[in-house]
């Protein structure tokens, strides 16, 4: 089961990692995640920034090292972690590395109400999308291949996850694709009966009724 932490977002733990490696100012700290591509690795808002540094210091995670102004510009702090923060860290990588978490992707939602289309619509719209994957997959590949060559493997793994889990679902999708196209999906007469009359079968309507009851 997942703790309660002090400071819940996500990108506490990408700032954790940067100051890790050395004391940063947050300026450096963005330029640092964004070149280690933690953005898409945490989905960060970068809005939420400063806020999330202030957040960490004060719950003494992090703490000022100095701070610094040069000319005109805004008063640049710069922070380094605390054995707290190490801690923190530490513990909360080992969490998402072992407790598995249910993800409500965007997809899966789609395909939950995927009935209120009719077959060939989405036979059309996953076709679409099995394309865009097709092409993702063909780039995904393609940057690792590029940056395994001088990138030891330990700070690609994620992008290798990434590329599995891409693969899975372009099988996926285009084995779902050969069973509506090909007439074997179950119940698909009864679907595009629905949609070209309007009328939901009787299974159906007892089926979703007594899920409501």
């Amino acid at each position: 089961m997942a703790k309660r932490r002090k400071v819940a977002n996500l990108m506490a733990l990408a700032v954790l990692s940067s100051v890790a490696v050395r004391p940063m100012h947050p300026y450096e700290m963005a330029a640092a995640l964004r070149g280690w591509n933690k953005d898409h690795d945490m989905g960060i808002k970068w809005g939420s920034l400063y806020t999330v540094v202030g957040n960490l210091a004060r719950h003494g995670l992090i703490e000022e090292v100095e701070s610094s102004r040069q000319g005109r510009r805004p008063e640049r702090t710069v922070y380094r972690i605390t054995e707290a923060g190490r801690a923190e860290m530490i513990d909360w990588t080992r969490e998402l590395l072992s407790v598995p978490h249910a993800e409500s992707p965007r997809f899966r939602a789609g395909l939950s109400v995927m009935a209120v289309l009719g077959p060939d619509e989405v036979i059309a719209l996953l076709t679409e999308r099995l394309a865009e994957l097709d092409r993702q997959v063909a780039d995904l590949k393609a940057a690792h291949e590029a940056h395994s060559a001088e990138v030891p493997r330990l700070f690609l793994i994620e992008m290798e996850y990434d590329l599995v889990v891409l693969e899975a679902e372009t099988a996926w999708v285009r084995a779902l694709l050969g069973e509506l196209t090909g007439g074997a999906f179950p119940g698909l007469r009864e679907w595009r009966t629905f949609h070209e009359t309007g009328e939901m079968p009787d299974d159906l309507r007892e089926l979703a009724e007594k899920k409501i009851n």
